[in-house]
């Protein structure tokens, strides 16, 4: 079984730290954080809560960034002081840099909200191979926008299927005319002034907490670390190419496997919707 290291302690790392404790399958959580008293006792509150929920993870508290090597994946949350709460700028890019170092084979995943730069910069100014390193933000929204599209239905939202493009919140595109629930067109279940409505609402959900955050962010690491199989998600990747973007930082549906970022998927989209996402691809290569 594998290893997850955690850097940052705040309330997305504590959360992402819990839950891959309690899904149990990874051999071992290290929650890293300069202010090693609070990432102590995070660690020791997840511990003391498997005899309750039935997990046996090892779950350890580490103040330097040395504890992440041997790391199958290294999950980028926030300080647990509150500093650099946004997640993107220069003393996140230091922790990748000084991670490369320790974890070089390890899989970065960003699991911040403003996350989306900093995975450009990690490939554009640390060289990291781009399958590499990804954000799992968009995930966290598509799980949002399944939710309300469920409320509108009264229905499950494991019933509901959409996808989430471009760049959140400014330059999100769901491709709507794909969306399903209960494997019906919404088109079909939905009058075009209820549709209207919920295309409104998408971009009011973000950003998503991080309760949802970290459920998705567990998932990913799973695909990668701990043998779950491929993944199809929507995650901030680097584009070269794909959909007729180069050197752009979207978010888009891809397969994770052990690898990180196996294949980027080709999402159906009205000539309308494709219009709308190339206008956001070629807004995020300014």
């Amino acid at each position: 079984m594998s290893i997850v290291a955690v850097v940052g302690a705040d309330e997305l790392g504590g959360s992402i730290a819990h839950k891959l404790a309690g899904r149990g399958r990874c051999a071992a959580v290290r929650l890293i954080d300069p202010a090693g008293g609070i990432a102590a006792g995070k660690a020791l509150d997840i511990r003391q809560a498997g005899p309750v929920e039935g997990f046996h993870t090892r779950v350890t508290a580490h103040d330097d960034l040395d504890a992440a090597g041997g790391a199958d994946v290294v999950v980028l949350a926030g300080p647990a002081d509150g500093a650099d709460a946004g997640g993107g700028d220069e003393a996140a890019l230091a922790a990748l840099r000084r991670l490369r170092l320790v974890a070089r084979h390890a899989v970065c995943v960003c699991a911040g909200v403003g996350h989306r730069g900093l995975v450009g910069r990690a490939v554009a100014e640390l060289g990291m191979p781009r399958r590499q390193v990804l954000g799992t933000a968009p995930a966290a929204l598509q799980s949002a926008l399944r939710a309300i599209v469920a409320l509108e239905l009264r229905c499950s939202a494991a019933d509901v299927s959409l996808a989430v493009l471009g760049a959140p919140p400014d330059r999100l595109v769901v491709p709507w005319s794909a969306a399903t629930a209960r494997g019906c067109p919404l088109g079909h279940l939905l009058e075009p002034p209820r549709l209207a409505r919920l295309r409104d609402r998408a971009r009011l959900v973000w950003p998503p907490g991080p309760y949802a955050l970290a459920s998705v962010t567990a998932r990913a690491c799973e695909a990668v670390a701990a043998g779950a199989g491929p993944r199809a998600m929507s995650c901030f990747t680097v584009l070269d190419g794909e959909l007729g973007a180069r050197r752009t930082v979207a978010a888009v549906t891809v397969e994770l496997g052990p690898t990180g970022v196996t294949r980027i998927l080709e999402p159906a989209l009205t000539v309308q919707e494709r219009v709308q996402l190339e206008t956001a691809l070629l807004a995020g290569q300014d």
